[in-house]
């Protein structure tokens, strides 16, 4: 007779071997590497269309604000009866006609200029008319407001405001903006009969010329950086091409609301 069988039938059993641990480990590493360079690239993508799109909001906020304001140039309450331009709006500060309701002074070079524009106009007591931060009148019976648009050295667009001949206010709403340029639409004609615009003509022009009553739109440009340019030599992000413009510049002409059509 045979003698008793070995209890242990499985088979022999064994692990990995170092090759095969190194080969795995490389394709995890490969794997892995992969998904965090998609991750980041999707993440710089991201950020970049995100600084787009806060620029489109700014560009958006910096115009509505400027537009409403500039646009309410020489307005008045009431301009049936006593009140009148020269009475509302006398001679004072770089307004040196009586009724003259904007004013602006050119600035820097013509590749950089610091352009600004001041207007001025009144509001009555919850008449809903905007300043240049965005508020309205509620508590003065009438009030006078003088706002300057102007570009600091900080590349910050602001906005100065004076209510009744009260302490400036300055207020930023506008960041990373290059330069201002603004140029004016006037009717340098007069004998014309009509508010239609001939020139438009820079501030230096229009004071030249004696221009500023004749005034019938404000055309203001602005240039900002663009988040998709990428210098030369660079290192550049997701999205970035140094084929893109290194600022954008975004242009709006106002009408002023007491020159703009026909004069009847």
């Amino acid at each position: 007779m045979s003698g008793p069988k070995s209890m242990n039938t499985s088979p022999a059993q064994r692990g990995f071997t170092l090759v095969e641990l190194m080969i795995a480990i490389t394709i995890g590493l490969f794997l892995i590497g992969g998904l965090v360079t998609l991750t980041s690239a999707m993440k710089r993508t991201s950020s970049l269309q995100g600084d787009l799109g806060q620029l489109h909001d700014t560009e958006r906020m910096a115009f509505s604000l400027m537009a409403d304001v500039i646009q309410s140039s020489g307005y008045y309450a009431s301009p049936i009866g006593t009140n009148s331009p020269t009475a509302e709006f006398p001679v004072t500060g770089v307004f040196a006609a009586a009724g003259q309701a904007i004013y602006g002074v050119d600035g820097g070079t013509a590749a950089a200029p610091t352009d600004t524009v001041t207007v001025r106009y009144t509001s009555t007591q919850n008449d809903g008319v905007l300043n240049c931060i965005g508020g309205t009148n509620t508590t003065l019976p009438t009030a006078a407001w003088v706002a300057k648009f102007q570009v600091d050295g900080a590349k910050n667009l602001q906005c100065v405001l004076t209510t009744n001949a009260g302490a400036a206010t300055t207020t930023t709403i506008a960041t990373n903006v290059q330069w201002m340029s603004i140029v004016y639409g006037v009717q340098s004609v007069s004998t014309s009969g009509t508010y239609s615009i001939d020139s438009y003509l820079t501030a230096t022009q229009v004071t030249a010329g004696s221009y500023w009553p004749n005034v019938i739109s404000v055309q203001v440009t602005l240039m900002f950086n663009n988040p998709m340019y990428c210098a030369v030599g660079a290192t550049c992000l997701a999205g970035q091409q140094t084929t893109q413009p290194q600022y954008l510049t975004l242009t709006r002409t106002i009408a002023l609301m007491n020159k703009a059509g026909v004069n009847t």
